[in-house]
C-alpha cells in the first residue's frame, strides 16, 4: 500500500486553510536550531550595567539624604559661646539659636528633650555660657536652672503675698530693686490690663494673685516693672490652656475665680485632689442658703498672723464670717495646680474639712457634709494639733 504524503500549497495570497496548514505543519514538521541565527551572548556585560546603575542609585540617594538633613559642624569640646535667651522666648525659638551657635544639630533635637524634661514653662531668660560637646539634655538643664553669672536668682513659691514678694525681690538682687519700687510697680493693674486682658477684671486693684509663682533669673538691667512684666508673662504661659467655663457658671469672672484660688492655695495642700475636693467644699458653701466661706486665711491676710476667734469675726471686708462671698482681693499668689483646682473642682456634697497628722506623723485629710459630722472628726482625730477649717468658728 503505497503512503501518500500530505502536501502544503504555499502560495502569495493563502487561504484562510492553507494559512492553518502552514501552520500545522511548521508545529508539525520542524524544529530550528536558533544557535546558527542568534549567537550566545556574554552574560557579563549586562552584570556590569547592573552593578553600575546600582551604584549610581547609592550614590545619588546618599547625597540626596545629606541635601535633606542638615550637616552641622558642632562646636568642639574646649571651645565655648555666648547665647542670649529673650524673655517669651518658646523652645523652638531657643533651639534655632542654638543651631545658630552649633550647640545642636537641628532646633528639633532641643525642643524633644524639652519635651522630655517637660521643661517648656521652666526655661529661664539671659545670658548664657555653653560649652562645646554638651548634650541637649546638659543645654535643657542649664536653662532650667538660669544664667550662672546673673546671680539673681528669685524663687517665688506659692502662696506668698505681694507684700512678701516685695522683700524678697529685694533680698534676691541685693536691693538693686527695692521693696518698694516693686509694690510700686504692682499696685495698678489697670496700668498692665492693654497688655495683659486677663487683667481686664482686676480693675484699679493691685497684682496680687497674677504674679505667678516660679523661679525667675533677674538680670541687671531689670528694673521693678520689668520683674512684674517678666511674672505677668509667666501668668498668662501658664494659664494660656485653662478653661473658665466652671467658675463662670459660678457667677464668677476671672478675677474672682484667681482669688478663690488664692484662699485655695492656703487653705489646702500640695495633693491635687485634695485641692480639687478644698475647691468643691468652697464652691458648695458660695451656693449655699449662708453664702460665707468662713476661712480664717482670709483675716490672716490682714492681721499678717494665725488669727483668733475674735479677729476672723471683726467689722473688716476680708473677714469671710462676718462678709457673704469672696474677700475684695486675692490674698496671695495661687500656683497652677490651685487655679486648675477652682476650674475643675471635685463634685461634693461636703461643706467641712478638716487636716490632722495620723499617728505617723503623716497628714490625712477628713471630709464633712454637716457641722456635726466636722466637729466629730476634730474631735476623734485631733490631738490638738490638727488644723481644721474655719468653719468650726476660727480654731485653726
Amino acid at each position: 500500500m503505497a503512503l501518500h504524503k500530505k502536501t502544503v500549497t504555499y502560495s502569495s495570497r493563502p487561504t484562510h486553510a492553507a494559512r492553518a496548514a502552514h501552520a500545522k505543519g511548521d508545529r508539525e514538521f520542524r524544529t530550528y536550531d536558533t544557535s546558527a541565527i542568534m549567537p550566545r551572548r556574554d552574560p557579563k556585560p549586562a552584570i556590569f550595567v547592573a552593578v553600575l546603575i546600582v551604584i549610581v542609585l547609592a550614590v545619588g540617594a546618599f547625597f540626596l539624604f545629606r541635601g535633606c538633613t542638615p550637616q552641622v559642624e558642632l562646636l568642639p569640646e574646649g571651645q565655648s559661646v555666648e547665647v542670649t535667651i529673650e524673655e517669651g522666648e518658646s523652645a523652638s525659638s531657643i533651639g534655632e539659636a542654638l543651631v545658630a551657635a552649633k550647640l545642636v544639630a537641628t532646633s528639633q533635637d532641643f525642643v524633644n528633650e524639652v519635651n522630655r524634661l517637660e521643661a517648656a514653662s521652666s526655661l529661664i531668660p539671659g545670658t548664657y555660657t555653653f560649652a562645646g560637646g554638651s548634650t541637649p539634655e546638659q543645654l535643657v538643664q542649664t536653662i532650667m536652672a538660669g544664667p550662672a553669672f546673673v546671680g539673681d536668682k528669685l524663687a517665688v513659691p506659692e502662696d506668698i503675698t505681694r507684700e512678701a514678694l516685695a522683700a524678697l525681690v529685694e533680698e534676691a538682687t541685693g536691693g538693686r530693686v527695692t521693696a518698694q519700687s516693686f509694690l510700686d510697680a504692682s499696685s495698678d493693674a489697670s496700668t498692665y490690663a492693654g497688655d495683659y486682658p486677663f487683667l481686664e477684671t482686676a480693675g484699679i486693684n493691685s497684682l496680687e494673685g497674677f504674679l505667678f509663682p516660679k523661679t525667675y533669673g533677674v538680670t541687671e538691667d531689670m528694673d521693678a516693672e520689668a520683674v512684674v512684666r517678666m511674672m505677668l508673662d509667666q501668668f498668662a504661659k501658664e494659664t494660656a490652656n485653662l478653661s473658665y467655663a466652671f467658675p463662670e457658671s459660678q457667677g464668677l469672672n476671672l478675677y474672682q475665680t484667681v482669688t478663690l484660688a488664692s484662699i485655695v492655695a492656703k487653705e489646702s495642700s500640695d495633693d491635687a485632689e485634695v485641692r480639687a475636693h478644698v475647691a468643691g467644699v468652697f464652691y458648695n458653701r458660695l451656693a449655699s442658703d449662708r453664702p460665707y466661706l468662713e476661712s480664717d486665711a482670709t483675716t490672716a491676710y490682714v492681721v499678717g498672723h494665725d488669727p483668733t476667734g475674735e479677729e476672723v469675726h471683726a467689722d473688716d471686708p476680708y473677714s469671710t464670717y462676718t462678709n457673704e462671698g469672696l474677700p475684695p482681693t486675692p490674698i496671695c499668689s495661687p500656683g497652677l495646680a490651685s487655679l486648675e483646682a477652682v476650674c475643675a473642682p471635685l463634685e461634693t456634697n461636703d461643706m467641712f474639712f478638716y487636716f490632722a497628722p495620723d499617728e505617723n506623723g503623716v497628714v490625712q485629710h477628713y471630709f464633712s457634709e454637716t457641722y456635726e459630722q466636722h466637729q466629730q472628726a476634730i474631735a476623734d482625730h485631733s490631738g490638738g494639733t490638727g488644723n481644721a477649717d474655719a468653719g468650726d468658728g476660727g480654731s485653726e
